[in-house]
């Protein structure tokens, strides 16, 4: 699996408007994936170790966020014949046996990833109550080892969004797995 890094893209960028369904079909939309005070989206999968390493963190940030009135939602752009892993019906799964309570979204043609211009999974966007882009970069600073992490970069950025406190400006990328784009004829 090859590490690529999320890329810079301007804090203030308003998010695009998206609808996409979960893999049981059910349709979610931007403004109906908003908590009162923002949205965190990740774009993720099942298969990357990159992502299957955070995931159990994303799962707890999104425990965290929801007390913090802020939405939470999962994409998956890797539905790639090449990776069945990524499958909606292995997603289906995948949220049973993680316990996934927030939206796992099946982005099927990657059309709202390249909305976002997400590159990893996982990549990380942190918008506040008026849709802008607060933060977008990584979970904290040890994907490897939880145990060793000394600073919670995504929950620093949620806590100073739902504060009004700025945020800090250098933000470190999310690394991960490339997307797995299928190439179109």
């Amino acid at each position: 699996m090859a590490l690529i890094e999320s890329i810079k893209i301007p804090l203030g960028t308003t998010i695009p408007s998206f609808s996409l369904p979960d893999p049981s079909g059910k349709l979610y939309s931007t403004d109906s994936l908003f908590a009162e005070r923002g949205l965190l989206v990740v774009f993720t999968c099942n298969h990357c170790p990159y992502a299957q390493a955070l995931w159990p963190r994303v799962i707890r940030l999104a425990d965290y966020a929801k007390g913090m009135r802020v939405g939470v939602a999962a994409i998956n752009p890797n539905i790639n014949p090449d990776f069945p892993d990524d499958s909606s019906d292995k997603m289906k799964e995948f949220i049973i046996r993680m316990s996934i309570i927030f939206p796992y979204l099946v982005d099927t043609d990657q059309s709202v990833a390249k909305l976002f211009k997400a590159q990893c999974t996982p990549d990380i966007y942190l918008f506040n109550k008026n849709k802008e882009l607060v933060y977008h970069g990584r979970i904290d600073d040890n994907w490897k080892d939880e145990e060793a992490v000394t600073r919670e970069d995504l929950k620093e950025a949620m806590n100073n969004m739902v504060s009004g406190l700025s945020q800090e400006r250098r933000q470190y990328p999310s690394m991960g797995c490339s997307i797995k784009w299928v190439l179109k004829d």
